[in-house]
């Protein structure tokens, strides 16, 4: 069964591309033009309701959502390797860190930059200062998420983390830099770069 990723460059289907790399399975990229609007298009949003990127299909599967696609293709073709087993120790910190990007780090930075109103104990991502306290934990002296061993967690969670510093989103704290540096040294992360930069060139998306 083929895998085919749903693509553009300037959405969340550019991390995926890195995921893909990770795992080091064949795929398909098909481009779909969000600056028209074609992630909106009946057959896309067939595969996903909410019309967004990335989509991913294997076969009759369909997965949405960027950490879901991560997990899913970890545990799929890098079982043990990117993913700890289910009766791994390391599986629970795994999961932890994985989830703790879509659910609180992206969340938890717009709420900042947008100055919302909020109930700290009421919304899932607390407060700003405890979030960075949290990551900072999950960084600190250790190589990566789980120690010494590189896992999809790394690509999910340090991926948000190298999009909010390059976009200035959460302060430079020196553990954030040092682990996006460690993380961009990844041939897997330079490859996704490469190829998502090669579509952004063909497409003349790079250009004013």
């Amino acid at each position: 069964m083929s895998i085919v990723l749903y693509h553009h460059p300037f959405s969340r289907a550019a991390a995926a591309v890195w995921m893909l790399e990770e795992v080091g399975v064949a795929y398909e990229l098909r481009y779909v033009d969000i600056l028209a609007g074609a992630q909106k298009a009946p057959e896309i949003l067939a595969l996903n309701p909410m019309g967004k990127l990335p989509i991913l299909t294997e076969g009759e599967t369909v997965v949405t959502e960027s950490a879901a696609i991560g997990l899913y293709l970890a545990d799929r073709h890098a079982y043990g390797r990117l993913a700890p087993k289910v009766d791994d120790p390391a599986r629970g910190t795994y999961l932890r860190w994985s989830l703790f990007a879509p659910s609180v780090i992206e969340p938890g930075a717009m709420a900042k930059a947008a100055n919302w109103a909020f109930k700290e104990g009421s919304a899932g991502w607390g407060s700003h200062e405890a979030m960075l306290a949290a990551m900072e934990s999950a960084v600190s002296g250790r190589d990566f998420l789980l120690g010494e061993n590189f896992s999809m967690a790394d690509v999910i969670f340090g991926g948000t983390l190298r999009y909010m510093l390059q976009f200035k989103m959460v302060e430079p704290r020196p553990a954030f830099t040092a682990y996006a540096e460690r993380v961009a040294a990844r041939p897997a992360w330079q490859r996704a770069e490469a190829r998502n930069a090669a579509i952004r060139q063909e497409r003349g998306l790079d250009r004013g």
